[in-house]
């Protein structure tokens, strides 16, 4: 018999007792998102596919990846985050992970983040901060840079998480605490939670969910105080096996190649599926299929077997309509599996999408489109999961489909 507990109640459940090994019922849900995104579509096949399925019964999915947990509407790396995304279905749940001063690990986008998704700018540890707190002044907007490696894990545990944000024409820290996107909501933000690296990891399992950590990049100079990159690498893995997770349920990733290749190297039962991070940089559009062939080519002679790349890396546009990419049809041609990020980031898509749909802008009208992406990711690109931030749309597609 399965118990449905209320997210608020889920919440309410001490991180310790996920360790203990309690298990966190779910009840699945879409919500109104997806159907509301259909709905947009215009008349065709794809619509007509995606409303035949309006009452099938959600099930979990590791095509579905939660990015951040569910942060269009939760503070990311928050349990509370993560349940939501759990709940919509998503069968893999990303912690980024950093490091603290004491060489904790932490679910943080980036170790120089605290100023804008918690808040710490308010707080006693103000002090810590490497650039603190300065208002707006005419054009120079307010500024703050504040970092997990200035603080001790039990510093960091009594801080309070919120959506990242940060208002820069402020003149005040707590005005600066601001800047919410009109598209996202501070609703969730009221007893988030925040999680450790260990934390997430007995969460996740309580969830039943697959688990893909990104090592982050460090913004102190390695070896920090006697700890390396190889040693923060290590620590990763570690905590899994502390915690008796398999390998073959671990996705880690980096952006780091070096990361990629130290777990191939050296914990080769992770290694198998450790996943090289890439994203669009300056001059991807002009490279040639041959270049990438070569550059795959590489990857796989050193073990690499996944690659996670940017939507608009993967997406362009042909007669009109958005395909699969050279760049993409090069990576499948040598073997490689590929997995998209991110959905559901760019917030409404009137105009364009922005930096995630640069590839495809043209063709771009509605937040519908986020479907017809995912239909090409799925379809046409091929690839084996896509990230994202509000993680029901992923779900309903590939349920729809039998992903």
């Amino acid at each position: 018999m399965r118990i449905s507990l209320s997210l608020v109640a889920l919440a309410m459940i001490p991180v310790s007792a996920f360790a203990e090994g309690h298990a966190a019922p779910l009840g699945l849900s879409y919500g109104p998102r997806p159907a509301a995104l259909v709905d947009k579509l215009p008349d065709g096949a794809l619509k007509e596919k995606l409303m035949s399925c309006a009452a099938q019964t959600p099930a979990t999915t590791e095509f579905s990846i939660g990015h951040r947990g569910a942060p269009m509407m939760f503070p990311e790396h928050t349990v509370q985050s993560n349940v939501a995304a759990a709940r919509m279905g998503a069968g893999i749940l990303e912690c980024d992970v950093t490091f603290t001063k004491d060489h904790e690990l932490v679910c943080r986008h980036a170790q120089n983040d605290l100023h804008t998704t918690t808040n710490i700018l308010v707080s006693d540890l103000a002090s810590t901060c490497t650039t603190p707190f300065t208002a707006a002044d005419g054009d120079t907007p307010a500024a703050a840079e504040c970092r997990t490696s200035e603080l001790t894990l039990a510093e960091f545990n009594t801080l309070t998480p919120k959506m990242d944000s940060a208002d820069k024409t402020a003149s005040t820290a707590e005005a600066y605490q601001g800047g919410v996107a009109g598209w996202r909501t501070d609703l969730y933000t009221d007893k988030a939670t925040l999680m450790t690296h260990a934390d997430s990891i007995a969460l996740f399992k309580s969830l039943g969910t697959k688990f893909t950590p990104e090592l982050k990049s460090p913004s102190v100079d390695m070896p920090h105080e006697g700890f390396s990159q190889a040693d923060y690498a290590q620590k990763l893995v570690d905590e899994y096996v502390a915690a008796g997770i398999p390998a073959s349920d671990v996705f880690a990733q980096s952006f780091n190649v070096e990361d990629v290749y130290y777990w191939i190297e050296n914990t080769p039962d992770f290694g198998a599926q450790a996943v090289y991070l890439v994203e669009w940089t300056e001059g991807f559009d002009e490279q040639t299929a041959e270049t990438w062939l070569q550059d795959f080519d590489a990857l796989k002679a050193r073990g690499v077997n996944y690659i996670s790349a940017s939507l608009n890396m993967l997406l362009t546009v042909e007669d009109g309509k958005m395909a699969a990419s050279a760049y993409a049809k090069a990576a499948k041609e040598v073997g490689i599996t590929l997995i998209a990020w991110t959905l559901e980031r760019s917030g409404p898509l009137a105009n364009g999408g922005g930096w995630y749909f640069q590839s495809v802008g043209d063709v771009i009208t509605d937040d519908s489109d986020y479907l017809v992406a995912l239909d090409v990711l799925a379809q046409d690109v091929g690839v084996v999961g896509v990230f994202s931030d509000w993680p029901a749309t992923v779900t309903y597609y590939a349920n729809c489909m039998g992903l």
